[in-house]
């Protein structure tokens, strides 16, 4: 088994326990987050200015503040193939944008699929850099997201600000 490594780096939703190999960033996990490993398979905790943390620390600290740039890190994700797919077909929906699970199904080749695509995207392991909370309902609204619905809401009203300015969690959000 691979050796994983993790930091933690404060954000407005929160604490972030983020993990890699030394490959990549393999994960990022929010407090109470559904589908969070247990703490003992994150590995030895070191300091965010360990190579791939102090640069994810950095590119999260950018996206809080409004900056639309994106994120440019290692990423070395396990999952089936098809989970994998719907990951690399999230990282193509634009900052500030959305999308339906359907469209996301027909996007990788998989139409029909809208709901299988819906339990891969539960379980990025990356969220927040893989931008699951892209992702909505047919109707538009916003439907589950692993670390909670206030963070989903949270975090497209973060991306739909015309101006970047620092965020500021809603009340109760900090956890």
């Amino acid at each position: 088994m691979t050796p994983h490594t993790h930091a933690v780096t404060d954000s407005p939703v929160g604490p972030l326990t983020l993990v890699a190999t030394p490959t990549g960033l393999c994960g990022l996990y929010m407090e109470g987050q559904r589908h969070r490993p247990p703490q003992e398979a994150f590995g030895d905790r070191v300091p965010t200015t360990a190579a791939v943390f102090a640069a994810a620390a950095e590119q999260l600290t950018a996206y809080f503040a409004g900056d639309p740039a994106g994120f440019d890190l290692p990423l070395d994700l396990h999952g089936t193939p098809f989970q994998r797919r719907v990951w690399t077909g999230l990282r193509t929906i634009p900052y500030g944008e959305t999308t339906t699970y359907g469209e996301l199904a027909e996007e990788i080749g998989s139409p029909g699929a809208s709901r299988a695509v819906g339990l891969a995207n539960g379980r990025n392991p990356v969220g927040v850099i893989v931008p699951c909370h892209r992702v909505v309902g047919s109707t538009g609204s916003l439907t589950g997201y692993g670390g909670g619905l206030e963070r989903k809401r949270f975090l497209l009203a973060l991306e739909g600000r015309s101006r970047p300015t620092p965020a500021s969690p809603p009340p109760g959000l900090l956890f």
